[in-house]
């Protein structure tokens, strides 16, 4: 499954130029958001995550969700943060004194950028800037990612994992299975 994954994320996120992501904050450390894709390209670098949450809170008050939905939305669905990346981000957030969170509608946290969170942005601001901008252009038509394609594959990604977590594979289904992985791959080749 991990090798499915990471093939994935390979035709997904290797768009990188020269594998560098979308790089983060000079000297910000740790906070790695999204997943590495082949050659080392990832969404966001070292702290790249924990500028664009920021930004996007001190834009508006957000819930979890609504960030998630706002990262895909920027990228034209090219990429969809997942929970288990964005909120240990948003903790880290809180932790550093950089948001504040209140009980929003239906229990959910509503995050809120502090002073602190807004002088960071602003000591970083021309990364944050430059990431935003990037993130604009790779969402871009024209990119080479058109969003049926990327669909279709966050689906076939969804099945595979959604099958092989219910009960294991006999020999024959497993068979079966790459059969129609390595038929998809051979139609993918010819178009």
């Amino acid at each position: 499954m991990r090798d499915f994954d990471n093939f994935c994320r390979g035709l997904h996120h290797g768009h990188a130029p020269h594998g560098e992501g979308f790089g983060g904050a000079p000297g910000d450390r740790g906070g790695r958001g999204g997943h590495g894709g082949r050659g080392g390209g990832r969404v966001f670098g070292h702290g790249g995550l924990r500028l664009v949450l920021l930004r996007l809170i001190a834009d508006k008050p957000s819930h979890g969700y609504e960030l998630i939905k706002a990262i895909e939305e920027r990228l034209n669905g090219a990429y969809t943060p997942s929970p288990g990346v964005i909120y240990p981000t948003l903790t880290l957030l809180e932790d550093l004194g950089y948001t504040t969170v209140a009980d929003g509608s239906g229990g959910r946290k509503l995050y809120s950028v502090t002073d602190a969170g807004r002088e960071f942005l602003v000591q970083n601001q021309e990364a944050a800037d430059a990431m935003l901008a990037r993130m604009n252009d790779a969402a871009s038509p024209g990119n080479g990612r058109p969003p049926q394609v990327i669909r279709a594959l966050e689906n076939l990604k969804l099945a595979v994992r959604m099958r092989l977590g219910r009960a294991p594979l006999s020999e024959e289904q497993a068979n079966a299975f790459a059969a129609v992985l390595d038929a998809a791959a051979q139609g993918i080749d010819k178009v």
